[in-house]
């Protein structure tokens, strides 16, 4: 079911989950989250891989470094890459001879509004978008909230960074987890996630590797998911298609964390 609301018109967002995978045996492939701080008006509090709006120097940078891509998600691409050098420092899908200073540079400069084009220009960076897999792409259809199409992507921490920190003003603190982990937290109350992250956290948590990750996101279409409710099992269900990739499809509402 893809409905939108015939008044308000979707924005454009992107999000990226990145995979850190350790030595055969180690803990359970880890992936890159954020904590939403308080302040925020949609998902407050909640843990949510990092990402954001789509904006039109993105669209630029589409043009530039994904001209065989669909404009919309070559955009989305670009915009994954930006809002995760923003938020959390690491240099995903972007080729670089830059040292840490001159990404914190970068950074800082994102942060007081530079266009991300600029920035790519003045060093001399090559963006690579097609290190970021289509995973999932999520457009609610609330009655009285903003509502975001978003695009979810996966991709690779080949460079093995570990150390990460976050812009406070949107985020609180920035953590590695592994995908069953969070669920874990999330249902002993020591976590916050909305329904979209839980129910792509359950897909990612079927995954030992980013190459088990990828070879499923490729196997599998992505169609736009608009959850909507029925009734199940006597009670009120928000449900999910089926038949994307998802283990779980439905949920109870009275069990559902709101953003």
């Amino acid at each position: 079911m893809t409905v939108e609301h015939p008044v308000q018109k979707a924005i454009p967002a992107a999000t990226l989950v990145i995979f850190r995978e350790g030595e055969p045996g180690d803990t359970p492939v880890q992936l890159l989250m954020v904590r939403r701080a308080d302040t925020m008006v949609f998902a407050a509090g909640a843990a949510v891989f990092p990402g954001g709006r789509v904006d039109a120097d993105d669209q630029y940078l589409a043009k530039i470094f994904a001209p065989a891509l669909e404009p919309d998600d070559g955009a989305a691409r670009i915009a994954a890459i930006r809002e995760t050098l923003e938020e959390t420092g690491l240099a995903v899908g972007i080729a670089h001879q830059s040292s840490a200073a001159i990404l914190a540079d970068a950074r800082k400069a994102i942060l007081k509004g530079t266009d991300f084009s600029e920035i790519v220009q003045a060093h001399g960076w090559v963006l690579h978008p097609d290190q970021l897999i289509p995973f999932a792409r999520w457009r609610p259809a609330h009655l009285h909230e903003r509502i975001f199409d978003t695009r979810f992507y996966i991709a690779h921490d080949h460079q093995g960074t570990s150390e990460v920190t976050v812009d406070t003003s949107e985020n609180s603190h920035a953590f590695w987890t592994s995908a069953q982990a969070m669920i874990d937290r999330a249902d002993s109350d020591e976590g916050h996630i909305i329904y979209p992250t839980r129910r792509n956290l359950e897909r990612l948590a079927q995954f030992a590797s980013f190459a088990e990750a990828r070879d499923h996101a490729l196997a599998h279409d992505v169609r736009i998911i608009t959850p909507y409710f029925e009734e199940r099992y006597g009670e009120r269900h928000l449900c999910i298609e089926s038949g994307l990739g998802y283990p779980v499809t439905s949920e109870p509402v009275r069990s559902i964390k709101r953003g």
